[in-house]
Order: C-alpha cells, then structure tokens, then sequence
C-alpha cells in the first residue's frame, strides 16, 4: 500500500501559477504510475495528467495541455504538477493518483487539495 499527501493548493488570480506536489510513502514508489485528477463543486472527478513509473511518458487532458506539467523525482518519492496561466475554470480539488504497473492493479487516492482561481 502507498499513502499520498498532496500539498501546495491555494488562491491565484487568474493567469498566475502554482505547483502542487503529492509526498508518496509506504511500497517503492517507482512501482506507480501517476495521475492528478480534479474535482470541482457539483462535477465528477475527471483527468488531469499523466506520468509512467520512469517520467519517460506524460499525458494531458486537453483543457490543461500547454498549461500544466506533470514530473516526478523517484529519489524523493514526489510527483508534481505545475500550473500555469490558470484559469478560473481550474478551480477544483486536484486529486494525486496511483496506480500500480501490472497485475493487479490497485488504485491509491490522496486527500486532496483546493486550487482556486480568482477571475
């Protein structure tokens, strides 16, 4: 089992930037492939980005792509996501995801944190 702790939301007007982090303990962390979903009021959690075990393949939903990076640093057991030109559109409580590289798959949830984006 992995535990997750995301951190860094906050309040940002509108074309600023924040990066979130997600602090991984428990089972090796370069077992995981990494996802950052989002949630905002009255909507289901969708996709936000994507990263492989080794960082070598990221993936973006297509309202972020341009705008947010997706990264990981193995050695601290961190996954990030940097987040630029938001939008208010962007507020939500972004979700750090992880989901094992083979069979069987487990999925683990962090507890989230609050992004909002001022107009």
């Amino acid at each position: 089992q992995v535990q997750l702790v995301e951190s860094g939301g906050g309040l940002v007007q509108a074309g600023g930037s924040l990066r979130l982090s997600c602090a991984a303990s428990g089972r090796t962390f370069s077992n995981y492939n990494m996802r950052w979903f989002r949630q905002a009021p009255g909507k289901e959690r969708e996709f936000v980005a994507y990263i492989s075990w080794s960082g070598g393949s990221t993936s973006y939903a297509d309202s972020v792509k341009g705008r947010f990076t997706i990264s990981r640093d193995n050695a601290k057991n961190t996954v990030y996501l940097q987040m630029n030109s938001l939008k208010p559109e962007d507020t939500a409580v972004y979700y750090c995801n992880a989901r094992t590289t083979t069979a069987p798959v487990y999925n683990y949830w962090g507890q989230g944190t609050q992004v909002t984006v001022s107009s």
